[in-house]
C-alpha cells in the first residue's frame, strides 16, 4: 500500500476538528494528516483531542501557500492531498481516487464534489463543473477555475518536477498551480463527489473578493499565450 499525505492548512478556523474527523476517518488507512497551524490565534483546542493521530506544525501566518508547502516539506506520502479546514472527505475519497489513478497511470487527478451549509446540510449534491474532453478543460482554465483543490490529489514527485504552490499568491495559488501543471501532465477527473465543499459566511472567496479577483485576470493573462498553444496543438492532433 502506497502513503497518501493529507495536509490541512488551518487559520482560525471553527470546522478543523470535523475537517481532521474526515481525513483521520478514511477507510484507505495508510494516510497521515498533517496540519499546519499557519499563524491562528483561535480555535487550537479544537485540536488537542488529536495530536497524538496527526502531525502537528505551527508557523507564522503567510496564508494558504506557505502552510501547503511546509506540509508538503514534512510530508512522506507517495501521493499528495489537500483538505481545507472547514471541509470534508468523503470516507472512501482516498480509496477510490487512489484506485483510479493507479488505474489510469495518472499524476494528478481531480473530483466533482458537494456543497454543504454551516450545520453540515447539503447545498447540492453534485456542485461542481466539469469537461471530459482536454480541449472543453483547457479552453474552460483560461477563464476561471473550476477544479477545487481539495478535490486533487497528486504523485508528490509532480513537485519535484513542477515546484511547489506560490506563496505570493493569496487566494489563487490552486489556479497558478493548475494552469502551469497542465502543461506538463495530463489532469484527469473522477465523475463522483468526494468531497465537501462548506459554504459560510466566513470563507476567505468571499471576504477577499477584489484581492482574489485580481489575482485571476492576473493569471488569465499570464498563462493565456500557453494554453492557447496547447490548444491549437490538441486540435491538430
Amino acid at each position: 500500500m502506497q502513503m497518501v499525505s493529507i495536509v490541512i492548512p488551518f487559520y482560525n478556523c471553527p470546522f478543523i476538528d470535523k475537517a481532521i474527523e474526515s481525513a483521520l476517518n478514511q477507510s484507505y488507512k495508510k494516510v497521515e494528516v498533517i496540519v499546519v497551524n499557519d499563524g491562528s490565534t483561535e480555535y487550537m483546542e479544537k485540536i488537542v483531542p488529536y495530536l497524538n493521530k496527526i502531525r502537528y506544525i505551527e508557523k507564522e501566518n503567510g496564508g494558504t501557500a506557505s502552510a501547503l508547502n511546509l506540509g508538503i516539506k514534512n510530508s512522506s506520502g507517495d501521493y499528495f492531498a489537500w483538505l481545507s479546514s472547514d471541509d470534508l472527505f468523503y470516507k472512501d475519497k482516498i480509496n477510490k481516487q487512489l484506485a483510479f489513478m493507479q488505474e489510469n497511470n495518472a499524476f494528478i487527478s481531480y473530483t466533482n464534489y458537494s456543497t454543504i451549509d454551516a450545520d453540515n446540510k447539503y447545498i447540492a449534491q453534485l456542485a461542481g463543473k466539469y469537461y471530459l474532453d482536454k480541449i472543453s478543460l483547457l479552453q474552460n482554465l483560461k477563464k476561471e477555475n473550476h477544479i477545487n483543490g481539495c478535490t486533487v490529489m497528486m504523485k508528490t514527485q509532480v513537485f519535484s518536477r513542477m515546484g511547489n504552490f506560490n506563496e505570493s499568491l493569496k487566494f489563487t495559488q490552486d489556479y497558478d498551480f493548475w494552469l502551469r501543471a497542465v502543461q506538463n501532465y495530463e489532469l484527469y477527473y473522477l465523475h463522483e463527489p468526494l468531497v465537501k465543499y462548506r459554504v459560510h459566511s466566513r470563507m476567505g472567496s468571499r471576504r477577499f473578493i477584489d484581492i482574489q479577483t485580481r489575482e485571476i485576470q492576473m493569471l488569465k493573462e499570464k498563462y493565456y499565450d500557453q494554453i492557447t498553444r496547447i490548444i491549437n496543438q490538441e486540435k491538430k492532433n
